[in-house]
């Protein structure tokens, strides 16, 4: 008998892993002079797209489907729609989500998954031209 492979969620170590991820990516969006902007100046409510991501997340790479139980449908490309989000947006973004990854002791599989993943989120994300 074989054993079942872990989806990515169990690989990476479940929903405290997500919840950490998300933790620190969110404390460097809340002072950096991009994106901060682009999110609710209301706490709660950046806090509430914290946690959306997170959701999102977990249920993206195999966890439970928490995200679509509260949201429905991702729909990500319209969710974003109305923020300007062009090459340094994108930028900014990823940035600090390498490094919330990177601060993070994940296996290198996993890691090399998430970072692929986020380079073609982001950039799926985007939806102003780069400025010259």
């Amino acid at each position: 008998m074989t054993g079942r492979t872990l989806s990515m969620y169990e690989a990476a170590g479940g929903e405290q892993t997500f919840t950490t991820l998300i933790e620190r990516f969110y404390g460097a969006v809340a002072t950096d002079p991009v994106l901060r902007p682009l999110y609710p100046d209301d706490e709660e409510e950046f806090a509430l797209a914290a946690e959306h991501l997170r959701l999102f997340l977990i249920q993206y790479w195999g966890g439970p489907a928490w995200y679509d139980e509260k949201r429905g449908h991702p729909r990500l490309r319209m969710r974003h729609a109305p923020f300007p989000i062009g090459l340094r947006e994108r930028n900014a973004w990823l940035a600090h989500m390498r490094a919330a990854l990177e601060s993070l002791e994940l296996p290198r599989s996993v890691r090399a998954a998430f970072e692929e993943y986020f380079e073609r989120a982001s950039t799926a994300m985007m939806n102003r031209p780069p400025t010259a």
